[in-house]
């Protein structure tokens, strides 16, 4: 399950899905997680978490996001505000003109499809494919409507559905509003390309692929409640708290939790460092599970002797 909650706090490539899957049941399915009192009483006087990173001439403000959310939600706080109204460019995981263009949400179905001639189900053995079946009649989608996806394909799509059925909204998420409030004057830029996170997904060996897959269907119905979870700690500014969330667990699939996060957090780490020597103030926006617990983007920049500070 931390599995999946990284994988929705960490790429924003699964959000561009919505665009590119196939239609989803109308159905609503009842359920509401269970989040601690005093979290929720955070929330009142609290926002989500911003850092800054800064030498004589660069600021570098860190605000994580999360890339869908249910409708209605007011996170925007007056420092968000203030940080992204003062800065001269404002750097995503991916450009938004990339995320919502029709032809790399085609070229993403094509790297997302088994060779023809192959199906997903027939990847599965008899255990395997009864929980995917299972979970895809719970959803009210009929068994063969992912036969042709590649099994990291499916899993993100399965991951997507239940969120998108109880309310959750890609159109809601923190990027969409950022977009908004940024207007067209400031500059954008990005640390990666739409190819370069399929490629996390698509370069996994097969078994990994399935073993994501086969996860992501046993807890279909348990994403919604562990991500209004998180999503609570993100709105009450609770970094270690969505740490908890997260991160528990990931050692069980470490490659995923090394490709996922972990690398790229490094990455982004050197691009601050080299971001550094140019003047300017910068508003970088990122999954939240990338700005919190351990091996995070702070860690790394600490390696580097960088300051974050809250």
């Amino acid at each position: 399950m931390k599995r999946i909650t990284a994988l929705l706090a960490g790429a924003a490539l699964v959000f561009s899905l919505q665009g590119c899957t196939a239609s989803t049941a109308d159905q609503r399915v009842a359920g509401a997680a269970a989040v601690p009192a005093a979290t929720l009483e955070r929330i009142q006087t609290a926002g989500p978490a911003l850092w800054k990173v800064a030498d004589e001439d660069t600021t570098i403000f860190l605000f994580g996001t999360v890339h869908i959310l249910p409708e209605g939600k007011q996170w925007l706080t007056p420092a968000v505000s203030q940080a992204l109204s003062s800065s001269d460019v404002m750097v995503t995981e991916i450009l938004a003109s990339e995320m919502g263009d029709a032809a790399m949400q085609q070229r993403m179905m094509q790297l997302g499809m088994l060779p023809q001639g192959q199906t997903l189900r027939s990847l599965l053995n008899a255990e395997q494919r009864a929980t995917y079946e299972t979970a895809l009649q719970k959803l009210n989608i009929p068994a063969e409507t992912f036969d042709q996806f590649k099994p990291w394909m499916a899993a993100m799509t399965l991951s997507l559905l239940p969120l998108i059925q109880q309310g959750y909204n890609p159109e809601a998420g923190v990027e969409k509003a950022l977009e908004q409030a940024a207007g067209q004057d400031l500059q954008r830029a990005a640390l990666e390309t739409v190819e370069q996170q399929i490629a996390v997904f698509d370069q996994m060996p097969q078994a990994a692929q399935i073993a994501f897959l086969v996860e992501t269907a046993q807890d279909a119905e348990n994403i919604k409640p562990m991500l209004d979870r998180m999503v609570a700690a993100w709105m009450a500014g609770d970094a270690d708290l969505l740490a908890r969330i997260m991160n528990e667990g990931m050692e069980s699939n470490p490659l995923l939790a090394e490709r996922l996060l972990y690398e790229r957090n490094r990455n982004w780490a050197e691009w601050i460092d080299q971001r550094l020597q140019q003047p300017g103030t910068v508003f970088m926006a990122v999954g939240a599970g990338h700005l919190a617990g351990e091996n995070s983007v702070q860690d790394y920049l600490v390696q580097q002797n960088i300051a974050a500070t809250r």
